[in-house]
């Protein structure tokens, strides 16, 4: 339904009004009608379209009826097609009549001037701002959906900044515009008719703070674009001196969705009439656009790797060499972060997570901060920020506990669970569940994950194991059929069934950690016959049967998707489980390659049994199976592989807004 505006008529003098482009007038015919007037008579010039709403029946002029009668809800409806050419140069006459009929005993004259007046964005989500019948003022979902999308400007385009982009008021770089939406103002019609009407951009007080809008006039000039909106301003004028046809406006977030922000943000376009002096303007036209603020998007295991991360510290460098050697079996780049700026602090999955930001016109890397803040708390802004890569934060003013560290955040590949898909995969987060208290993921970053909608979390129990992250039972690996992939999980019972083997075909005095010095060997005889251990074990396994029905009904799985990775844990149920041997599940998935942890397992026939029951595991689904030894520079240390290092893999195909959250 068009935009539709009430006039008042007068027959004392002449009223003069605009009519926008697509909008329609409603004149108050009774209103203005002479006292004795029973009924009236409409004319208007050849551009003006004038129909008569009369018994609920919209009769279009010229008809057979001259004269309407003046009853309760009498309306005249007028609309343009054609922007006028000059102030005033269409017009309608109404014309009243008394009971005799004959001469008028009144006339209203109005004279009208057509004007296009319209606030576009990338509505249809192809890459470019185009005019569009879509319902601007609204946001929706899926293939047919339709809005426009807004980044959060988080980047760092100059690289001698001290702060992201869209901490200040200002644009430092034309890279810094390209990471902007478009919004574009148009305008047609007489530039005289502006001389007695303003027209003002604005944002809603609550959107204000999470947006900045530049506007840089008819100028290329950097230092033209001005900050007009968001903050402290929450209007602008649009001066017609200064303005053409088109005025293109460079929109920017300034913050992700989360709590208590949708992520939607409504900007305005308003023509205020000025009537007399000493009056206030009045409104008489406004035209709405809708942003969403795209949000920061996670990428699986199961995503191809475009560089992997890993710290150099104190006597780790057989480590570092070994993931090297995977990550050029992957043919991926290996960034190695120094002493200097990791402090000796070599747990970097814990620190950061990459995900992205994507909108139609722009996608580049975002890398989520935790609120660990340990050694390596300086390195994602000093040496990840930088041009076309993002930055994102949430603080635990609680204090933080070892589950907001991120080896305790990971997510699915794309899902569907009855019936609901999931094309971006789910979010996979620790927490205390199902006992009361204990550690949980601070309710500010847990928030945040769950408000970018897209990928909606999923909460396991982590809290039995020591550390407490749900890395340390559970990974992705890409497979060839099914769904992609297989759910790997760390089962103690596969560990006891494949002892339980060796020891009956004649190895049950093979001992674990071979070749590790200064590390007791234990024999596959006396794991078995460790009554404590087993029952350890037992109460571990239980922790993950819990874990796993939950991750059956939450991602849509059946058996055949998971497969169980041998492994035992140690430790009591007051300070929580840890790996007995390396955690072969905690391990680094670059595509087809795995650099697993070395489990130093009992060795049968010169082999390692451990490591050639999971070879038969993975090999067969075209997996390339790499064992790192870790041992003493992070299994002791309470971590593994996947612990140690990071990836920053390719952003997902599938637009986040062709979903249905």
């Amino acid at each position: 339904m068009a935009q539709q505006r009430r006039v008042q008529l007068s027959t004392q003098r002449p009223t003069s009004t605009v009519c926008v482009l697509g909008t329609e007038l409603s004149l108050d015919v009774c209103g203005s009608a002479p006292k004795d007037a029973v009924t009236f008579h409409v004319q208007g010039t050849p551009g003006v379209k004038v129909y008569v709403v009369h018994d609920t029946q919209s009769v279009k002029l010229p008809s057979s009826v001259s004269r309407w009668p003046l009853a309760a809800g009498a309306e005249v409806l007028l609309s343009m097609d054609a922007l006028s050419k000059d102030v005033g140069d269409e017009k309608v006459r109404i014309s009243y009549f008394g009971e005799a009929g004959g001469v008028p005993v009144g006339r209203a004259m109005l004279y009208l001037t057509c004007v296009e007046i319209s606030l576009d964005a990338d509505t249809t989500r192809g890459g470019t701002v185009s005019r569009t019948l879509l319902d601007k003022a609204t946001w929706t979902w899926g293939p047919d959906g339709h809005g426009a999308i807004l980044l959060v400007n988080c980047d760092r385009d100059d690289p001698t900044a001290k702060m992201l982009d869209n901490s200040d008021a200002a644009i430092h770089s034309y890279d810094d515009l390209k990471d902007m939406s478009q919004m574009v103002l148009r305008t047609r019609g007489p530039r005289t008719i502006f001389t007695g009407h303003r027209l003002i951009l604005h944002v809603d007080y609550s959107d204000a703070d999470k947006v900045g809008v530049f506007y840089g006039g008819n100028s290329v000039a950097l230092e033209e674009y001005k900050h007009v909106l968001g903050g402290s301003k929450l209007a602008y004028t649009i001066k017609p001196s200064r303005h053409q046809e088109e005025s293109i406006f460079y929109v920017e977030g300034l913050t992700f969705p989360d709590v208590g922000f949708s992520g939607l943000v409504a900007f305005h376009v308003t023509l205020l009439e000025s009537p007399e002096k000493g009056l206030l303007e009045t409104p008489i036209f406004t035209d709405t656009v809708v942003f969403r603020v795209a949000p920061w998007i996670m990428t699986p295991n199961t995503a191809a790797p475009l560089e992997v991360f890993v710290c150099s510290v104190d006597n780790n460098e057989d480590f570092v060499a070994a993931v090297g050697a995977v990550a050029e079996k992957a043919k991926c780049p290996l960034t190695v972060c120094p002493p200097l700026e990791n402090r000796q602090d070599r747990w970097i999955q814990d620190e950061v997570e990459f995900g992205y930001v994507q909108a139609p016109h722009k996608t580049f890397p975002v890398v989520f901060d935790s609120p660990r803040d340990r050694g390596l708390k300086d390195f994602p802004v000093k040496s990840i920020l930088g041009p076309d890569f993002g930055y994102v934060a949430r603080q635990a003013p609680e204090g933080s506990s070892s589950l907001d560290s991120f080896g305790n955040l990971e997510v699915s590949p794309p899902v569907t669970v009855q019936g609901k898909e999931y094309p971006l995969g789910r979010i996979l987060i620790g927490s205390s569940f199902p006992r009361l208290g204990g550690r949980r993921m601070a309710k500010a970053v847990k928030d945040f994950l769950t408000a970018q909608k897209v990928q909606a979390p999923v909460e396991l129990f982590s809290d039995w194991l020591a550390v407490g992250h749900v890395d340390e039972f559970l990974s992705f690996v890409p497979a060839p059929d099914r769904k992609g992939f297989r759910l790997l999980l760390a089962s103690p019972s596969a560990c006891y069934q494949l002892l339980k083997e060796k020891q009956e075909e004649g190895f049950g005095e093979a001992a674990m950690f071979h070749g590790l010095q200064g590390v007791p060997r234990t024999t596959i005889t006396e794991i078995l016959a460790d009554e404590g251990l087993r029952k350890f074990n037992s109460y571990v396994q239980s922790c993950i049967n819990w874990n796993r029905d939950i991750l059956k009904r939450s991602l849509g799985l059946a058996e055949p998707d998971i497969l169980d990775i041998p492994q035992l844990f140690r430790g009591d149920t007051a300070h929580g489980a840890e790996a007995f041997f390396p955690d072969m599940v905690n391990m680094l998935v670059l595509g087809r390659h795995l650099g697993i942890p070395k489990p130093f397992g009992p060795q049968v026939g010169g082999q390692c049994c451990l490591e050639e029951r999971v070879r038969a595991l993975l090999e067969p689904l075209g997996l390339t199976c790499t064992f790192i030894d870790d041992y003493f520079s992070y299994h002791v240390l309470s971590g593994d592989v996947h612990c140690g290092t990071n990836v920053r893999r390719k952003p997902f195909t599938f637009k986040w807004w062709h979903m249905v959250p």
